[in-house]
C-alpha cells in the first residue's frame, strides 16, 4: 500500500515538474512541493516499518520542510 502512495505521489509531482517546464510556467510549484513532501513521508513510514528509524526520522524532517515551504507557496502566490 505505501508503495503505491509513494508511486503515485511521485508520479503526480513529475507532471507538475514537467507542466512547469515545457509551459515556463511555475504556478503550479507549491503544488509540486506539496506530491513530493507527502513522497517524502511515505517514504520515511516505510523507513521505520523497516526498523531503520533513523532514516525515518530523517524522511519526516525533511517532509516536514517541504510540506513548510509548499504551504508558504500557497499563501505568498
Amino acid at each position: 500500500m505505501l508503495k503505491i502512495l509513494r508511486y503515485i505521489f511521485s508520479i503526480v509531482a513529475m507532471l507538475f515538474a514537467v507542466y512547469g517546464l515545457i509551459k515556463s510556467n511555475f504556478e503550479l510549484q507549491p503544488y509540486m512541493m506539496f506530491f513530493l513532501g507527502l513522497m517524502v513521508l511515505v517514504m520515511g513510514l516505510e523507513e521505520f516499518k523497516k526498523e531503520r528509524k533513523a532514516y525515518g526520522w530523517l524522511f519526516v524532517i525533511v517532509c516536514l520542510f517541504s510540506l513548510y515551504v509548499s504551504i508558504q507557496g500557497f499563501f505568498l502566490n
